[in-house]
């Protein structure tokens, strides 16, 4: 499970409609009451939702209170139908991202929900560092690097703070548990875009 958070459109023929985007942020709004309530995500039939959320699809769920982030997981592998993700990642937003305390009562009505659905990572291919950052899509791409046991990732909305492709690197790897100037060529980076609303 990995955290951090997300919020770049994504063009694709996979986009939901409005309607889908709609019910999904609901779903998430649901799952985190019921966890309130219950300790539980919420309970779903998979199959009584339309078909294009019953595809296999990993998703990252965002939490924010006045712009801070609250909580944030989610998943870098489509392993379950993206309506389950979904409410499986809200509550664990809320329940049990270790940089946070578990969620209040009191903060839910001030939750600000965001979701980003990714598509499938593809492997870089480079030589170098430098050659490494020379594709690095500022505000499209996120990040998936990996080192041995160390792994991390960034979405898309990182760069809003991490706008140059260098820092940004330099901060994956910190994410990683790597220091910031360590290269090898064992070292493995795929990109993924996503699709994030709110």
């Amino acid at each position: 499970m990995i955290e951090w958070l997300g919020t770049v459109p994504m063009s694709s023929n996979n986009s939901l409609s409005d309607e889908h985007r709609t019910l999904l942020l609901d779903l998430a709004k649901q799952s985190i009451q019921n966890g309130l309530l219950t300790g539980k995500p919420l309970p779903i039939n998979v199959e009584d939702y339309p078909h294009e959320l019953q595809e296999k699809r990993a998703t990252f769920v965002t939490l924010e209170i006045n712009d801070q982030l609250r909580g944030c997981i989610g998943m870098l592998e489509a392993e379950r139908p993206l309506v389950l993700d979904v409410v499986k990642n809200a509550f664990s937003a809320a329940f049990n991202d270790p940089r946070f305390p578990s969620l209040k009562d009191f903060e839910f009505e001030r939750l600000q929900y965001h979701i980003s659905v990714l598509q499938p990572a593809e492997s870089m291919q480079f030589k170098s560092e430098s050659e490494l950052v020379s594709q690095m899509r500022p505000g499209v791409d996120g990040l998936i690097l990996e080192e041995g046991s160390h792994r991390g990732t960034f979405l898309p909305s990182v760069w809003e703070s991490l706008p140059d492709p260098y820092d940004f690197l330099i901060h994956l790897k910190h994410k990683a548990g790597l220091p910031p100037n360590y290269w090898s060529d064992t070292l493995q980076v795929s990109r993924y875009t996503t699709e994030s609303f709110s």
